[in-house]
């Protein structure tokens, strides 16, 4: 399998290091978290500028085109910078749903706008006590007239208090725990009904709890066949897993950078702490585990787009479980390798470590992935007979 990047892709990669390296600044990252929305939209309005609001999606409607490894070149750079703004959830979710089942219509409407970041999207679809499980949804969504109400609440919608419009998941038929009668749903975030409270997570990124009380939707907002979504809802969020990993190697490749530069500089009887070979070791470790993590990020990408759904998901389970543990250790060393400083506000150093725990947690830990992984393992020997 070959993992060199296209002339494209490099050439995409090299803007985007340019122009972070000069436009997104810690210092500038700091700002940016204590605006009232958690990120800037003259940032967002920039991403739109370069095309990276379209990656993944179709030129015909204002996209940039490309893949899955195109939005890995995006994700790893905005790893590096600790970009907050919502890029996964409203160009990877968002837009990556609406490309997929909606009409042609829909996306005439809604792609060029996300493009070109006039519109924020933010998807709701977890709800409280659904752990990981996709198809753990409440969410009623009740036929009246020629169109639908929509009942329930929607828990951790990444950047949902900022969101003009969410794509809600809701049950059109069915139990909660069923697969099928699944249905998905564009709600603007200001219609009668909906209620969200906005809060700060532990990495300086912003979610929101949405409740949604009798919200009458009209039917040309259904965004695919009614009771048909689960299957769009899993390949979209693969491939936002996809891209959480190639977000995380790159918050593992600027620590391991800041720990290096660190143990060139900080002093021990007299002499820079990285001459210590124990230390030595622990970083050549901590090098293993990006490298590892990288590689997996990289094969979890290409197989973002298999047909095969099992396929797709034991290589994203995969990939999940181990960035997970790799990014544990890498943070867990460079926290410590830096002492007392490495837990400050003040240093870099500690928020690429809660961001690299918050991408854990995100869309299911490493533990969660592992279990999936052995269970899928488990379904295909016992297929084989």
């Amino acid at each position: 399998m070959d993992f060199r990047f296209s002339d494209e892709q490099t050439q995409l990669k090299e803007l985007l290091d340019r122009f972070l390296t000069k436009e997104y600044s810690f210092e500038t990252r700091r700002q940016i978290v204590q605006e009232a929305s958690g990120f800037s939209r003259t940032m967002w309005r920039k991403f739109a500028e370069l095309g990276l609001l379209g990656v993944g999606l179709p030129e015909a409607h204002g996209g940039f085109g490309g893949g899955a490894v195109d939005a890995l070149v995006v994700m790893e750079a905005f790893g590096r910078a600790l970009v907050v703004e919502p890029y996964a959830g409203a160009v990877l979710l968002c837009g990556g749903l609406l490309r997929d089942v909606g009409s042609d219509a829909q996306k005439a409407q809604w792609l060029p706008a996300l493009t070109g970041g006039a519109f924020l999207f933010a998807f709701a679809h977890y709800e409280p006590g659904g752990r990981y499980e996709l198809n753990r949804v409440a969410t009623r969504a009740e036929r009246q007239g020629a169109g639908y109400v929509l009942s329930g609440r929607k828990s951790l919608v990444q950047h949902g208090g900022s969101a003009d419009y969410l794509i809600v998941s809701a049950r059109t038929a069915g139990e909660r725990d069923d697969p099928e009668g699944l249905s998905l749903f564009v709600v603007a975030a200001g219609a009668p009904g909906v209620s969200r409270r906005d809060y700060v997570t532990q990495d300086e990124q912003r979610a929101a709890e949405v409740v949604l009380d009798g919200v009458a939707v009209a039917e040309i907002l259904r965004v695919g066949p009614e009771g048909q979504a689960f299957p769009a809802i899993e390949r979209a969020v693969d491939f936002a897993i996809a891209a959480s990993c190639a977000e995380a190697v790159g918050c593992m490749s600027a620590l391991n950078a800041a720990t290096v530069d660190y143990a060139k500089t900080r002093k021990q009887f007299g002499v820079p702490i990285g001459k210590f070979q124990a230390l030595q070791h622990r970083m050549a470790d901590m090098f293993i585990h990006t490298e590892q993590a990288r590689s997996m990020a990289y094969l979890a990408a290409v197989k973002a787009h298999a047909e095969d759904a099992a396929e797709r998901r034991r290589a994203v389970s995969a990939a999940k479980a181990l960035v997970g543990q790799s990014a544990r250790y890498v943070g867990q060393q460079a926290v410590q390798l830096h002492g007392g400083m490495g837990v400050t506000d003040e240093l870099a150093v500690s928020h690429y470590f809660k961001r690299l725990t918050a991408i854990n947690l995100t869309f299911g830990d490493a533990e969660h992935h592992l279990a999936r992984f052995s269970d899928q393992l488990l379904v295909e020997e016992k297929s084989r007979g």
